[in-house]
């Protein structure tokens, strides 16, 4: 029995070589990315995660200090302002740009294929616009001085408000700015997933009596769950990285108003110089991130 087990993984060893053989000139197509992966992605994670049990020291001598960096990540009153700030953000943002972008992409595909093409385009473009350029027109939109927020209330005899300066105001300023950015890839994938739905459904929908908006739920929306799914999956990972904005625009004050886990761990690693400190908190946001996916997947997920 020992020996056939033996003489059978052989064999299989046997055949997967041989195609490692056969397929040789793919494999060499993917060794250029496969190299940056290792390099830049696989090999920093591993290190981040050595480097959580560690004081990590710049001039070398590094100690081991286990768990201890953990313990102080859950003790941190910065970190778990941090954590309910990046959740705020993303319970808020996550939901609206889902459901904003299957409207109009609903509203969209209904049009004619210039005008889809048109509208395609400049939901999408903002997209292609550097997150950097993005903040710094809002910072200026949100100034206390000469910012437009603050010009529009002042025709209506409002006093001006600092949108940034203050903690009650900060972060949902924050918030308001990426709702109004147009989720050009929710937008794009949705309407290409409804070019894929069959006619037939809404001609026996039509037949049966229903109208346009019962179309809509009991058709268009169930069969775009997968899409949704990933949506939300890809929208949260997004949401609970969010950085750019915070760095340039206030960054994570005034006090902690509107601190994020990811510009704590920057500042953590890069202003404090305590690596090991950081890179705990980087497992912690991975599990957190992790945990809510798998939830979220568990709860969305379609039989497809």
């Amino acid at each position: 029995m020992k020996g056939s087990k033996a003489s059978m993984t052989m064999n299989k060893n046997k055949g997967t070589w041989y195609l490692m053989k056969k397929n040789y000139a793919a494999y060499l197509f993917l060794l250029p990315k496969l190299v940056l992966f290792t390099t830049f992605i696989a090999i920093p994670v591993v290190w981040a995660f050595i480097l959580s049990f560690q004081e990590y020291k710049i001039m070398g001598g590094n100690d081991w200090v286990w768990l201890a960096n953990y313990t102080d990540v859950f003790k941190s009153e910065a970190f778990k302002k941090a954590l309910m700030n990046t959740t705020i953000y993303t319970l808020v943002t996550v939901p609206f740009n889902v459901i904003t972008a299957l409207i109009a992409a609903s509203l969209i595909h209904s049009l004619g294929r210039f005008a889809q093409s048109f509208f395609r385009a400049a939901f999408y473009l903002p997209t292609v616009a550097s997150m950097v350029i993005i903040a710094m027109v809002w910072r200026w939109m949100y100034n206390y001085e000469f910012g437009l927020f603050n010009y529009v209330i002042g025709w209506f005899g409002f006093e001006s408000v600092n949108w940034l300066g203050q903690s009650n105001t900060a972060l949902w300023a924050i918030i308001i700015m990426q709702m109004l950015i147009p989720f050009g890839v929710g937008i794009i994938l949705y309407l290409a997933s409804m070019s894929s739905i069959s006619e037939s459904l809404y001609e026996a929908a039509t037949i049966d009596g229903a109208n346009a908006f019962q179309k809509w739920v009991k058709i268009t929306i169930p069969m775009l769950k997968p899409s949704t799914v990933y949506l939300v999956l890809l929208s949260t990972i997004g949401s609970f990285q969010v950085f750019t904005q915070i760095i340039l625009m206030t960054g994570g004050g005034p006090g902690y108003a509107t601190e994020t886990i990811v510009h704590l761990i920057y500042k953590t690693g890069f202003r404090d110089f305590e690596f090991g400190l950081a890179a705990a908190q980087s497992v912690v946001l991975f599990f957190i991130i992790l945990v809510i996916s798998i939830i979220q997947y568990r709860a969305l997920r379609h039989d497809e």
